[in-house]
């Protein structure tokens, strides 16, 4: 007989980890998926899944999302959580993707990390229900956290996983994963808050305000709301750098028709400046350029261009209050 095969979410996580180790100690063979969004915590961009399914010995695929990912975002069917965190909706698309994959690989079930009442808008028991049936996967979605809360599967009604050897964790406390990490030696895992950037206010306020000013915005685009200090005036966006770091992300990652602003001779950020050159928009990313600058004069001479520094403008340090005014967020 061919030997049962699972499919597991596997986001790196605690949970997806010991999701995916309960259903290999069944004897069953275990693949993983990892989907790769612009909004994981990891600012490499990489997968923490690729540690885990290396540790568990399981072939791993690794899918970057995309436009349609970006597209579901903006206007999600069942809504946002507390900020941009499209839960329902998010675990929907992943689900469809991993349907095709599984039925390409010959898997007979889909494994989820998801624990009943953990995340308040994407793990009640009617969203659990929502999700899987969207997805069209209605009694092929295992939870083997959670399983015996729930209802049986079809794979738990063919035999094909053993029922008592799940569990029925429940609830946001994670001392029964803990617990259960220990008693598989399984260390090193990541903290379960900050996965997702959507769930940040600060962040969301920066993707909310880049959907509403651009509609043509691009990958690097999002990328760039990782970094920095982001202020609007109209039509322009002007990001401020906070460290070494972020000065050289700006520089390496700003546009052909991008300005970039520094103080000379002084500890200075890198600002750019994108949109319209108009001079209001100019005087304004020195200005703030200035502010964040380690210059102790009331006015300050920046420096800018387009590939080299090679015009100048004198501006008055603005105040504590003009600036805020304009970061993103405050609007």
């Amino acid at each position: 007989m061919r030997k049962v095969k699972a499919l597991v979410l596997l986001s790196g996580g605690l949970d997806s980890t010991l999701a995916a180790k309960l259903i290999l100690n069944q004897g069953i063979e275990v693949e993983a998926i990892s989907f790769v969004t612009p909004f994981t915590a990891d600012k490499t961009g990489g997968s923490p899944a690729e540690k885990v399914a290396r540790q568990l010995g399981i072939p791993l695929k690794v899918v970057n999302v995309g436009n349609d990912y970006l597209k579901m975002l903006q206007k999600p069917q069942y809504g946002y959580g507390k900020h941009m965190n499209p839960c329902i909706d998010c675990k929907i698309f992943f689900l469809r993707k991993a349907k095709k994959y599984a039925k390409e690989i010959g898997a007979s079930f889909i494994v989820t990390g998801e624990v009943l009442g953990e995340r308040p808008m994407s793990q009640h028991f009617n969203a659990l229900k929502i999700i899987e049936e969207e997805a069209g996967l209605k009694g092929k979605v295992l939870r083997p956290l959670s399983a015996k809360l729930l209802p049986k599967t079809d794979a738990e009604k063919r035999g094909l996983v053993d029922r008592e050897k799940l569990l029925a964790i429940q609830g946001r406390s994670r001392k029964e994963q803990i617990q259960l990490a220990k008693e598989f030696n399984i260390a090193g895992y990541p903290s379960p808050a900050g996965g997702c950037l959507l769930t940040c206010k600060e962040y969301a306020d920066k993707l909310r305000d880049l959907f509403k000013h651009k509609k043509r915005y691009s990958l690097n685009d999002i990328f760039l709301l990782r970094f920095g200090r982001h202020f609007r005036l109209g039509k322009n966006k002007i990001i401020v750098g906070r460290n070494e770091e972020e000065n050289k992300i700006l520089l390496s990652k700003k546009s052909k028709s991008d300005y970039y602003f520094e103080v000379p001779s002084v500890g200075s950020p890198i600002t750019i400046l994108q949109g319209a050159k108009t001079k209001k928009a100019v005087q304004t990313a020195a200005a703030l350029t200035a502010f964040y600058s380690d210059s102790k004069c009331s006015e300050v001479t920046v420096k800018f261009g387009l590939e080299r520094l090679d015009k100048a403008i004198t501006v008055k340090i603005p105040t504590r209050a003009e600036v805020e005014s304009l970061r993103v967020g405050k609007h």
